[in-house]
């Protein structure tokens, strides 16, 4: 498994990292029930891959995921790297807020620890921003938290670049987590030149498209509340605009001895300024069927004629 090194002077990371928001299970935008069983020997599979780091969040699942997460990790954790995140709270009834307040990231930050079991967090990211809390007050909390050990980097995830020049004024940014596949490449204007002129890592999230790009998308199979079904992207257009593009991009992934999902990922690692692509999964076949990305470099033939299919989509 290749790597790459997280921003300036960060830790190395595989280029494939194991995304664990799927794995939370049933909540408000989770992707239908889940077996913690296979959940967990997908996890372990991606270790024996060749994976070192794994993408969870406090509130995947309202708290599932991180526990599921530390019950694979029971015996190995000082070896793997754990980004989590904050910025997400719940009620009682499971409803979802943004907060970013000093206190509530604080008060997530203990939650974490206890649901992971562990004493430190590697990478601890802002979920989304938050409109109400000034992010100089949110920024400065998490820089304490470093500071106190609890926490050994810091990074936020769908922050625009005026955001993140508001953070940097206050401490350095280790990371940023932005959305970045074929489909959506608006990253590419502003965001990845800025955090490749700051030192700034970039950890792609939904590099398939939430599986639009695996050529296997099943609308009729998604579980009754899987999010997806709810979402404007996977309507039956979309997804007709879709099946399209795939159709022109096989040959690629055939003449590669790859399937679509695996050349979807490698496109995106195909990015100078991508340290790593968060690629998901619930049981091991889907882990394997995509881990074999990192040792993909895509030639510039194949780049050019994939561009061309892009700029037709």
């Amino acid at each position: 498994m290749k790597t790459r090194t997280l921003g300036t002077n960060g830790p190395t990371l595989s280029v494939i990292g194991f995304g664990a928001w799927a794995i939370g299970g049933s909540w408000e935008f989770g992707w239908g029930p889940v077996d913690d069983g296979e959940s967990i020997k997908a996890i372990r599979r991606a270790l024996d891959l060749g994976i070192n780091w794994i993408d969870t969040a406090a509130v995947y699942g309202l708290g599932h995921s991180e526990e599921v997460v530390a019950r694979a990790l029971q015996g190995v954790r000082s070896r793997v790297f754990i980004a989590t995140k904050c910025g997400m709270v719940w009620d009682e009834k499971g409803a979802v807020t943004k907060s970013l307040k000093p206190a509530s990231i604080r008060n997530e930050m203990e939650n974490s620890l206890r649901r992971l079991r562990t004493d430190y967090i590697d990478l601890y990211q802002f979920h989304w921003p938050d409109r109400e809390t000034p992010v100089e007050e949110s920024w400065k909390t998490m820089a304490e938290l470093v500071r106190e050990g609890k926490v050994r980097h810091i990074g936020v995830c769908n922050f625009s670049v005026c955001e993140l020049e508001r953070c940097l004024a206050v401490a350095p940014v280790q990371s940023l987590q932005p959305p970045y596949n074929m489909l959506r490449r608006d990253a590419e204007r502003e965001l990845l030149p800025f955090c490749g002129e700051h030192g700034i890592g970039v950890v792609a999230y939904s590099p398939m498209a939430s599986g639009l790009l695996t050529g296997k998308f099943d609308f009729d199979a998604l579980a009754p509340d899987d999010w997806r079904r709810k979402s404007s992207q996977f309507n039956e257009d979309g997804r007709a605009r879709v099946t399209r593009l795939l159709n022109q991009l096989k040959p690629i992934s055939e003449r590669r001895g790859i399937n679509l999902g695996e050349l979807a990922v490698a496109w995106v690692l195909r990015n100078e300024n991508i340290t790593s692509a968060i690629v998901g999964a619930r049981r091991e076949w889907q882990i394997e069927e995509s881990a074999g990305a990192a040792d993909l470099p895509l030639p510039i033939s194949d780049i050019g004629e994939i561009d061309i299919s892009l700029k037709n989509f």
